[in-house]
Parts: C-alpha cells; structure tokens; sequence
C-alpha cells in the first residue's frame, strides 16, 4: 500500500521553514544552470539563424572559417561564370566576393579594447543577405571610406553611432548607417565594399565566394563542380551549414555550465539530506505509526524520496522564473572562429526549462535517498516509543 502524495504535500507545507531553505537552494543551483547554458544557447541559435538555404558558401580547401580562408581574383572570374550560379533580372551572377578583416576598436566607457570583424561586400553582397535590413541612417558608397556597422555593435563601441568616425589602417572610416542582422551572426560585423576594403588593408585575395543558386539540385551540382575541379582547390558548402558548424564558442561555456552545476549541485544535494534527516528525526512516531497502519517499509522510502524530489521541483521550478528576466538580454563575447566580438542573446527555451527541472529532480532524489533509507529502516517499537 503506497502512501498518498496529498500526505507528502501536507508534510512540505507544514514544515515550511526547514523546507524553504531547501527550496532556495536549489532555485539558485539551477537558476545559474539554466542561465550558463542560455549563453550557449543563445550562440548557437545566432549562428542557426545566419544564411539563406539557397546561398553556397565557398572557401579554401582545409580553412575552418571564412577568416582563415583566401580566394584569388582568378578564382573568383572561374566561379563567377559556372552554369549553376543564378542570375538576376538583368543577367548578372548572383554572386558575392567577401573579405574578412579584424580590427581593434575601443569600446566605449573605459571597457578596452576589442576584435571586430569587418566585411567587405561587393555590389552583390547586400542583396544575398536579405536578413539583413537597415535602421538607421544609409548604406555605403564604394569609394568613399564609409561602412555600415550593426546596431548592437554600436551600443558597444566608440565612435559607431551614425556620423562617427574612426581610424584604422591609417584611414579614417565614417559610419553612415546602422543594420539588423536579426538576431544572426551579421549581428557581429561591420561591412564596408569588398574592393576598396582590398585597397586600405593591402590585401590581394578575398576570404570567400558567396553564389545563389536556383534550387537544391544546382547548389549540389555547385560543390561537386567547385570540389572536384583541381585548378581551385575551394570546397563549396550551404551558407546555412556553414554557419551552423561555426559553434566552437559554445562548447567552452556548456563544459562551464555543467562544472559549475556539479560544484553547486553538492551543496543543494547536503541541505536537501539536512532537511529530509531532520524531517525523519521529527516524525518517527509519525514513521512507526504507518508501519503498524500496514505501511510496508518500500512505501515508506518511496513516500520520503516523492517528497524530497518534490522538493526538489519546486525549487528547479523557482530557479527557472528566477532566470526568465534574462531571456532576449544582449551581451557578447570572443567567438574563438575569428576571435572577434560576437554579439548574442540569452536564450531560454523550453527545453532548457526542461533540463533545469530534471536536473532539480535528480538533486532531490540524491539528497533524500539515504534518509529515506534510514527511515524506512526505523524498528517499529522503538518508533512508536519515542517521545
């Protein structure tokens, strides 16, 4: 005969002090659990978020990121022209040859410095990127050291409010305008024109081709011509997946989230034991009475662990909304791609929710087993004769 959960209930409530501390504990084990591991989230849900599924990607062979990657002009007048390159209304490729530059900005206030990455765009490029929609001011004009910088990068960084200017490469570059990459990874980029990008920073090559092509069919058709062809050495790839691969600054912080969640679930694991034990010690008449009732001694140590797993849930389940203020809250860190500032969101989703209160329950199945155990163990007699 199992005990009814109503007695478990009743038994929370009633005890109340001892139990809130527990309750709190845990709210903060698994408030700081979900947050650390929203900022993975958030980064992986930015890179998620970057692309159109009918762009190609096209990088060096062995390059992990644009970044590390080069593209000769002569590669780009081959790519350019392939049959399976979509063309616009008027008969042009649609097609994008980028450069990746990083630069060191001040932030604002007395915060340091840090990498920024730049983009340079040819005329092409913006029309690729329809995700990407200007706020604030214009977009640039080739030719006249102007570029456009994302808006949250301008909340961050001297200088990048709309009419700014700041010196880099010996050159002085104004800010004409401000973008929103919708919660994507343009979110972290400053973008500029790709050929007089190529001028200023004295570099030959571009990092990357970006092509449109017409359906699912062209763009494989795309990356067996681009990786079988020996003369470019490029590879070819879906812009979505790239960016979907490009999620090394995620791993670092859950490995964090989960070696401060194992450090912090100890000590809620230890109240969790405090209160069931002192619980125990209270109620052995209590205990020694159900057995004579007919309460076998399983029903007693499942009775004990629903109530410390109870517990336990209302704690993970109070740690959740402690977290929820930070959801959509903006900040940024070093993305170890570029090792440039990436610019993200905390995001908590329902299923991380559902880890929290998992990882709440878990608590307090561990931290009440044994005095479950020790008072599934009590002698009747000895119970029943306690004062």
């Amino acid at each position: 005969m199992a005990l009814p959960l109503s007695y478990n209930a009743r038994n929370v409530l009633v005890r109340w002090r001892s139990t809130l501390a527990t309750i709190l504990g845990v709210a903060l084990v698994v408030a700081v659990y979900v947050l650390v591991q929203a900022l993975a989230v958030g980064l992986e849900q930015s890179s998620a978020n970057t692309g159109d599924p009918r762009n190609m990607m096209i990088v060096r062979k062995g390059s992990t990121a644009e970044s590390s990657s080069q593209i000769t002009r002569a590669q780009y007048r081959e790519i350019l022209y392939l049959p399976q390159i979509a063309k616009d209304e008027a008969g042009r490729p649609l097609v994008s040859a980028d450069l990746i530059v990083l630069l060191n900005l001040r932030r604002r206030g007395d915060n340091g410095e840090a990498n920024v990455l730049l983009r340079g765009l040819s005329p092409m490029g913006r029309h690729l990127r329809p995700q990407v929609r200007l706020v604030a001011g214009r977009w640039f004009e080739p030719g006249r050291r102007e570029v456009v910088v994302s808006r949250r990068l301008a909340e961050r960084f001297a200088h990048f409010e709309v009419g700014g200017r700041f010196q880099t490469a010996g050159n002085w570059l104004t800010v004409v305008g401000w973008s929103d990459g919708g919660q994507s990874a343009f979110d972290s980029e400053v973008w500029m024109d790709a050929d007089e990008a190529r001028s200023i920073f004295d570099r030959e090559n571009y990092s990357s081709v970006l092509a449109r092509v017409s359906n699912p069919a062209d763009g494989l058709a795309l990356s067996n011509r681009v990786d079988t062809d020996k003369r470019l050495s490029l590879r070819a790839l879906s812009e979505t997946d790239y960016y979907k691969s490009q999620t090394m600054t995620a791993m670092p912080i859950k490995i964090l989230g989960n070696f401060l969640a194992t450090i912090m679930s100890v000590g809620a694991i230890f109240a969790a034991m405090n209160t069931m034990y002192a619980s125990v010690g209270s109620r052995t008449r209590e205990i020694g009475t159900l057995r004579v009732l007919g309460f076998r001694r399983r029903a007693i140590l499942a009775g004990f662990l629903v109530e410390g797993v109870f517990l336990a849930l209302l704690g993970g389940a109070l740690g959740c909304l402690l977290s929820l203020p930070m959801h959509g809250y903006s900040t940024a860190t070093i993305g170890l791609e570029t090792f440039s500032e990436t610019v993200f969101q905390f995001r908590i989703t329902p299923a991380l929710a559902g880890e929290g209160l998992l990882f709440s329950a878990a608590v307090g199945l561990v931290g009440s087993f044994l005095p479950a155990v020790r008072a599934a163990r009590l002698p009747v007699i000895a119970a029943l004769r306690t004062v």
